[in-house]
């Protein structure tokens, strides 16, 4: 997964545009990479799932 794809989908969570993405594993690592260097990391919440799927959402309040 490139760069700008990854940033096109966090920006979409974090506008609304989207409610939640879902990450394969094999994207997983690229998708990370972007998401750990936001100013708004914290507010990503990442659920995982069976198969080494992770379901991000974006949350009004950051996480502590």
């Amino acid at each position: 997964m490139e760069k700008e794809e990854v940033e096109t989908l966090l920006n979409q969570l974090a506008n609304r545009e989207i409610d939640e993405c879902t990450i394969t594993k094999e994207h997983f690592l690229s998708f990370q990479l972007v998401l750990v260097n936001r100013e708004d990391f914290k507010r990503f919440r990442g659920i995982a799932k069976h198969g080494g799927e992770v379901t991000y959402q974006y949350m009004d309040e950051p996480r502590s």
